[in-house]
């Protein structure tokens, strides 16, 4: 069994195995326009939602904001909170607490939870409400933390609450980073008028270290063709590894052939009730149709498995480095990926890495929680 399990996944983005590839960096040029409007527009907002992908929520900050942001009220919304581990995220809000940063975990596409967000900053904006006739509320984040798809929320809350207001155009939502590169501004709300402005999600110009820019690509947030699928994928396996995190999966070690796909006349049954006349059932004929389930549960028995034969130690570079490359031939076999195929461990990273966003493999938080 692998020995020194519990190496702390903040070393991992030093070694040289994930370091390979260097800096991860992606600045498009609509980003340096956007981030010049999204400035110009903080100076004249009322409000700031901050939203940050729940499984970074550090990482997923844009640290030349940052300085504006803190003259502003604001809350940070910590979304994708249902593929963050709840275990961790309530350390998450203490800490926040704890540096006096209003903060607040959501799900954008759930109602109720948006509803929590808007009433938050309707409390915060109370003064200013009764003040001035027209407000601003700023949503600002990188790309593909949520923030179209909570725009999108808030619309159809406002327009129960506003049912005659004009035809509204929602936001357009997307699993890939960059997909609004416009600045749109939407009413929400009446007397006073509040409008809440949608930005295009910007990075800063030069990530400053490399397990930022991989927490940022392992969440989505940077185009995969950017970083690569094969790295972000090596580096989401050293992690797991240096927290033990597949040695929770071992009621999956023995898992192959799909239940599913067994005949009934591959297991007879002589109980009384089947020896009474009855009409003949069609068989269960074998498809080639795939499960998710199936799939995501030979992927974790196969990492399981990987890590509880390995011998080395996970203190030592090379050796750890040999384990990651016998999860990739592991995860091929687990994802039927045939061994000769040119592109076999890209497509092996590809789909590892669906199972990994879509939070099938279970809920992360990639960042460790600051001292407080």
């Amino acid at each position: 069994m692998a020995r020194n399990a519990v190496k702390k996944a903040s070393l991992v983005g030093e070694m040289g195995f994930i370091k390979g590839g260097g800096k991860v960096n992606w600045f498009p040029g609509h980003m340096a326009s956007a981030t010049r409007a999204i400035r110009d527009r903080l100076k004249l907002s009322d409000f700031v939602i901050e939203v940050r992908d729940a499984r970074i929520p550090l990482s997923s900050k844009n640290d030349e904001l940052q300085p504006l942001l803190a003259g502003k009220k604001r809350v940070v919304a910590l979304n994708k909170k249902d593929l963050a581990n709840p275990n961790i995220m309530h350390k998450w809000t203490r800490y926040f607490d704890s540096i006096k940063q209003d903060c607040l975990t959501i799900n954008a596409h759930s109602r109720s939870s948006v509803q929590k967000l808007l009433d938050l900053v309707e409390y915060k904006m109370k003064e200013a409400i009764y003040k001035e006739p027209t407000l601003l509320v700023l949503v600002v984040g990188v790309p593909n933390v949520g923030k179209s798809a909570l725009i999108n929320s808030i619309h159809q809350i406002a327009s129960s609450r506003f049912p005659v207001q004009e035809k509204r155009k929602r936001a357009t939502v997307g699993p890939l980073p960059g997909v609004t590169q416009d600045i749109a501004g939407f009413k929400i709300a009446h007397q006073p008028s509040i409008y809440v402005l949608d930005t295009p999600g910007v990075l800063i110009p030069s990530i400053p270290d490399i397990e930022t820019g991989l927490k940022l690509a392992a969440a989505g947030s940077v185009k995969d063709s950017v970083v690569g699928e094969e790295r972000i994928a090596q580096y989401l396996l050293a992690v797991l590894n240096s927290r033990g995190t597949p040695l929770h999966w071992r009621r999956f070690m023995d898992a192959g052939s799909d239940r599913r796909l067994e005949s009934v006349d591959d297991k007879p049954d002589y109980s009384l009730e089947n020896l009474l006349p009855k009409r003949k059932r069609p068989p269960i004929i074998k498809s080639d149709v795939v499960y998710i389930e199936d799939v995501v549960t030979r992927v974790q028995g196969a990492l399981c498995r990987t890590l509880m034969e390995f011998n080395g130690s996970l203190e030592d570079e090379g050796e750890f480095g040999d384990l990651i490359d016998q999860q990739f031939e592991a995860l091929q076999k687990a994802l039927k990926i045939p061994h000769k195929t040119s592109e076999a461990r890209t497509m092996a990273s590809k789909k590892f890495l669906t199972l990994f966003r879509m939070g099938k493999l279970g809920p992360f938080i990639l960042d460790d929680v600051p001292d407080q």
